[in-house]
């Protein structure tokens, strides 16, 4: 099976401007695969679209960074680059004293004290919801 082509297809509806135009690109992706006769691949895009798409129910400047897990990617190579330095550890609670000692560091310096997400926007939203629940009650 050509998983390229499989993924390429599968990715094609997360490049939608909304859920709604991405659930109908699925849709079409799920068809094509369906024609292909990738029963398999079609079935898992099928049962698993709804949980990929649940970050657009975010603002969409925040969509980047739900989607991904950058942070904590970024986090696990530099605990990995520690513990390399080390080598061996003589017990397990050796390397858990090193990595919470660089967590505990993370979180005490500037790096630790990024915004990740805005959630001024997401209040705004938030609110602008309530708004219209009360105009339409």
């Amino acid at each position: 099976m050509p998983w390229k082509l499989v993924a390429e297809l599968a990715l094609c509806s997360k490049a939608q401007e909304s859920k709604e135009a991405a659930m109908e690109k699925a849709e079409k992706v799920i068809t094509k695969l369906l024609d292909m006769r990738y029963r398999a691949a079609a079935q898992i895009l099928k049962d698993g679209i709804d949980e990929s798409l649940t970050y657009m129910a975010f603002p969409r400047n925040h969509w980047t960074r739900i989607r991904t897990n950058n942070a904590l990617e970024r986090m696990n190579r530099e605990i990995r680059r520690r513990t390399r330095v080390v080598g061996n550890f003589p017990d397990g609670r050796s390397a858990l004293m090193l990595v919470s000692a660089r967590l505990r560091h993370v979180a005490a310096t500037q790096w630790g004290a990024q915004r990740y997400l805005d959630m001024d926007k997401l209040q705004n939203q938030n609110q602008r919801k309530e708004a219209l629940e009360m105009v339409e009650a």
